[in-house]
């Protein structure tokens, strides 16, 4: 009877040790489960996105997240709980509150990831260096070169490149009646225009016809790489970027010919940023192709999205299409409108600037949220407190859909809304979010400015564009940036253009 007994009482002892065993990892997990919920509950969301970033990997991963962020935000209203450590803000009043001028949120840790790189080395850059300090070191010895007062200085070298992809443009597509990948072609002038000014000479997009270096191509996989989440970023293979090598290849060049400058722009970016560091010789060596790098990106990918939702608009609504087109012909009749445009010219065509800001908002070139981290105390946000440490950002397809400030119809594309003053027009503008907010407003911003006002114009002015039937509803997919694929018109001389004054 003892064996029996003694194998009994051996049998209870270790039930008792496998429960604790199995019991208390439960208990640790719902105990960090409460904690993890609990921090935001007072924000409402989807029922995982409380636990587990998951499903904002897989909104991201769906290349569609801005049309989910704008749903979501339908939904529960103007914060959302996008993650157990993320907020989402839809309010266009908070925008001076998050991305504030001074004593700045920090950037998140989603930043870091898309930091280029060389050579296997991440490569410190302006747009996502979370590093205050660095930021200043980076900005304050070039930020008088991208003011819009200095930036028309650079016309002659926009104006050029237009030249040249006009000449392109008659010669493949006007002449032979071909179709044109209108998209593609855009951006190929968009990344032509900054290696101009940056470079004094053009990348070659127009003249061949093709992606350089795949810099396109390399542009686009990094943002696949980087837009999931910082998780997956972080495993992306480092051996990037075709951007920051080709920056690197025009540094060399242009330093190796000290003495033998005869012939190039001695006022361009580069000769203005090596300008800086031969001031200030605290200034790192890598922030010289930094910031060659960051014009690359900064210039094109933003701009072309900008000119591509501008120009579909405008043929899908052939009567803001037709008014731009009478307000143009007016100004060219009259003697205040040449071909190129000029900045100044542009600065007097109010419907013009209406539907560039109307293309600005209804795509946004960006389509995540803008992530900060609420500072110690915490922060009050759309009347909620938020604890420190935590995730806050806004989507501009989110903000810029908002119905108090951009009227009952801001999903649809009206340029006409723009034509308002006062209050009203004050509010929508302080309400955009297209180049981002507070200080750290894309840089690059008055060059894409710069190249908008004046290619438009110019543009409908000399051609008539006819949209493709398969191109009525164009590709978009998000990964952070939102290009549009698969527009494609034919061109044709318009007969009444106008003669340049050059």
């Amino acid at each position: 009877m003892f064996p029996a007994r003694f194998d009994a009482l051996s049998w209870i002892d270790s039930s008792y040790w496998v429960s604790i065993l199995l019991v208390a990892p439960l208990l640790l997990i719902s105990f960090y489960l409460y904690k993890t919920w609990a921090k935001l509950r007072h924000i409402p969301g989807p029922f995982f996105a409380q636990f587990t970033d998951f499903p904002r990997f897989l909104w991201v991963r769906s290349r569609k997240a801005h049309e989910i962020h704008i749903d979501l935000h339908a939904k529960y209203g103007k914060l959302v709980r996008f993650g157990p450590n993320m907020v989402s803000v839809g309010d266009p009043s908070e925008i001076s509150n998050i991305y504030r001028m001074h004593t700045p949120l920090l950037k998140s840790d989603f930043y870091h990831v898309i930091l280029p790189m060389s050579k296997g080395k991440v490569m410190p850059g302006l747009f996502a260096t979370q590093d205050e300090a660095l930021h200043r070191t980076l900005k304050k010895p070039i930020a008088s070169i991208y003011s819009m007062t200095n930036l028309v200085s650079f016309e002659p070298f926009v104006d050029s490149t237009i030249g040249v992809f006009f000449e392109q443009l008659d010669k493949r597509f006007v002449k032979t009646g071909a179709v044109c990948d209108w998209d593609v072609w855009l951006q190929y002038f968009a990344f032509d225009v900054v290696g101009e000014l940056t470079f004094s000479r053009r990348l070659g997009f127009l003249e061949r016809a093709e992606d350089v270096d795949g810099i396109m191509r390399g542009v686009w996989k990094w943002f696949e790489y980087a837009a999931p989440n910082s998780f997956i970023s972080r495993l992306r293979p480092a051996r990037w970027s075709p951007m920051v090598e080709f920056a690197m290849k025009r540094q060399v060049e242009r330093l190796s010919a000290v003495g033998k400058e005869e012939g190039l722009n001695q006022r361009d970016f580069l000769s203005r940023f090596i300008a800086a560091m031969d001031k200030d010789p605290s200034i790192p060596k890598w922030a010289l192709p930094a910031w060659t790098g960051s014009n690359i990106l900064a210039g094109s990918d933003t701009t072309a999205i900008f000119l591509r939702t501008l120009f579909h608009n405008l043929l899908a609504h052939p009567s803001t299409l037709a008014r731009l087109r009478n307000e143009l012909d007016a100004a060219a009749s009259s003697g205040h409108l040449s071909i190129p445009t000029t900045w100044k010219e542009s600065l007097g065509l109010p419907y013009l600037d209406a539907c560039i800001k109307e293309a600005g908002r209804i795509h946004p070139p960006f389509g995540l949220p803008l992530e900060r981290i609420v500072p110690a105390g915490g922060m009050t946000v759309c009347g909620e407190y938020l604890a420190p440490g935590t995730i806050v950002g806004m989507n501009a397809w989110v903000v810029h859909r908002d119905q108090e400030t951009f009227g009952k119809d801001a999903d649809a594309w009206r340029p006409e809304r723009w034509l308002v003053e006062g209050e009203t027009r004050k509010r929508m503008e302080s309400g955009l979010l297209t180049f981002g907010g507070g200080h750290r407003t894309c840089l690059g911003k008055n060059i894409s400015h710069l190249e908008i006002y004046k290619v438009v114009p110019t543009i409908l002015q000399v051609y008539d564009i006819e949209l493709m039937k398969n191109s009525q509803v164009l590709h978009i997919e998000n990964r952070f940036f939102v290009p549009q694929s698969g527009f494609q018109v034919r061109l044709k001389k318009r007969a009444s253009e106008k003669h340049s004054k050059n």
